[in-house]
């Protein structure tokens, strides 16, 4: 390979630790960004096109050509089961950036989700595939494979600086992005998290109509009442 080739592909980059990427199975992406300081979702308008369940994993990078797939077709020889696709296309609109072969490549490597800013195709096959992906659109147009982009590098997408290793949690509601550096410490709030969230969810069954925090807030912060 020489220096000025164009295609990059990082093979290795440093991941979580992985009882750490486990404290976060089954956990709604709504907690992680809790335990993100409140953010880290993508942008709503990248949605889901197929059935989505509960998943966390390893952010795993592409940045593509418009119009072109070949660098997602390398990531997945790079990829690790339970990580999670980010292909990056510069919003390109005019043709998929993968279907359903792709798919079953990636489900088969054991990929557990795929996030792009382009579009999709082949969406029966997606879903039969069990495979949950998010995507600005859809579009029966197939890309070229030419190339050039880079696997693994750190990326923007849907609003985010996204790099491989992250750590990735989603479900049907969207994708939150925690930073690798930033893991040890949303991990260390998931028990407050878990008590506030348990709290409020046993006061809603005893009949609770109003949230045990809120006339405490009102009162600090002022409130003026008028009839």
């Amino acid at each position: 390979m020489t220096d000025n080739a164009p295609i990059t592909i990082r093979r290795n980059f440093p991941r979580p630790d992985a009882a750490h990427v486990k404290a976060f199975a089954g956990l709604s992406s709504g907690w992680a960004a809790d335990s993100n300081g409140r953010r880290g979702a993508i942008d709503y308008r990248l949605r889901p096109f197929t059935t989505v369940r509960p998943f966390a994993g390893v952010a795993l990078t592409v940045s593509t050509a418009p119009n072109d797939n070949l660098l997602a077709y390398a990531a997945v020889t790079v990829a690790q089961p339970g990580d999670v696709m980010f292909i990056a296309t510069e919003n390109f609109d005019g043709a998929a950036v993968i279907g359903d072969i792709f798919g079953g490549f990636a489900h088969n490597k054991g990929i557990a989700a795929v996030v792009t800013d382009g579009l999709v195709r082949d969406l029966d096959g997606l879903e039969a595939l069990g495979l949950p992906v998010f995507a600005r659109g859809v579009s029966p147009n197939s890309p070229q494979k030419n190339g050039p982009g880079e696997v693994g590098g750190a990326i923007t997408l849907g609003g985010l600086r996204v790099e491989s290793g992250d750590l990735v949690v989603g479900d049907r509601d969207g994708v939150v992005v925690i930073p690798r550096a930033d893991v040890p410490a949303a991990v260390a709030a998931l028990d407050a998290i878990r008590a506030k969230e348990e709290g409020a969810e046993k006061a809603i069954r005893n009949g609770a109509t109003e949230a045990g925090w809120l006339a405490e807030t009102l009162q600090r912060i002022g409130v003026r009442e008028i009839d």
